[in-house]
């Protein structure tokens, strides 16, 4: 499934939908209309819950229920469930309670930073206030001098998940989404004491979206092509083949050290071609538009101000 946070036009309140096609389908009228088709009382509101990491915390049954939503609303007699993906305004899939970031976890970004490979994964947190989804217009605060790009990889968490095996890790593990970990390199590496976690966690610094595609759908994340354009020029590529840390060791490890929740978010590193490792240097400035695509995951763009 593809699934989604939205609003339409004249919303005060999002919706929890998921896509058919072009379209997006509102979740609740959905499994309304399919157990009205087959005599059965609308209990949508209790099987699926308002909101995206809700509908991750409340397991499987909410998920089957969903798929059955979005099954009933391909029929071809169901148009009037579907709302073309156009007139909508997607949000970021969820507000994870929390984002684990990983730094240095591709070879060729390893090898522009300098420094040697790290024997076990580079840890740092963003905050749920750095998220904010697609179309948004990123405000980079006067005092973020060296605001940067990095194209990643988001896993979502499905499951609670306290010192799991790496052989079992990927069954935790919800689906999918692209997000962006803005990064002020003056706070990452020119403060006096170093402030990795403060210059990646300033709000809106981390772009998410537009979906949470599931990890059936997806298939084995270790052979995903990752992109980002800046202003239309490809500035990084890479593929998730490279990750020095998969997305299955990255799951386990952390689950050693703290539990891993339902709708947090692994941010699984980025490939060369970030700005501040260019000759020279390179930072986002106001009126920049950036295009982040994940392979089988999605496009995410957003602006910045």
């Amino acid at each position: 499934m593809k699934l989604a946070s939205f609003r339409a036009p004249g919303d005060t309140v999002g919706h929890l939908g998921g896509v058919v096609g072009d379209a997006i389908v509102a979740l609740h009228p959905a499994l309304a209309a399919a157990q009205h088709a087959a005599g059965e009382p609308d209990t949508a509101k209790q099987q699926i819950p308002a909101t995206m990491l809700g509908l991750l915390g409340a397991g499987e049954a909410a998920m089957v229920a969903a798929a059955r939503a979005l099954a009933f609303a391909a029929r071809p007699e169901s148009a009037a469930l579907r709302r073309p993906l156009a007139e909508v305004a997607l949000e970021a899939p969820l507000i994870p309670g929390k984002i684990l970031g990983v730094g240095r976890n591709y070879a060729d970004h390893v090898k522009e930073v300098g420094g040697p490979t790290l024997s076990a994964p580079r840890i740092f947190l963003k905050p749920g206030s750095s998220v904010c989804g697609p179309g948004t217009q990123v405000r980079i605060p006067p005092a973020a001098l060296k605001p940067d790009w990095e194209v990643e990889l988001g896993v979502v968490i499905g499951r609670a998940a306290r010192e799991v095996p790496e052989t079992r890790a990927l069954e935790y593990v919800a689906g999918y989404t692209v997000l962006n970990d803005l990064t002020d390199r003056a706070l990452q590496f020119d403060h006096p004491v170093g402030m990795t976690s403060f210059g990646k966690g300033l709000d809106g610094f981390c772009p998410m979206g537009p979906f949470l595609v599931t990890a059936d759908e997806v298939g084995e994340p270790w052979q995903l092509r990752l992109t980002c354009h800046l202003n239309g020029e490809l500035v990084q590529q890479g593929n998730t083949r490279d990750l020095i840390f998969s997305v299955a060791a990255l799951t386990a490890w952390l689950s050693r050290f703290v539990t891993l929740l339902p709708g947090d978010v692994i941010a699984t590193g980025t490939p060369a071609g970030v700005g501040h490792f260019r000759q020279p240097p390179r930072y986002l400035k106001p009126g920049d538009r950036l295009r982040l695509e994940v392979e089988k995951v999605g496009v995410l763009e957003h602006g910045i101000a």
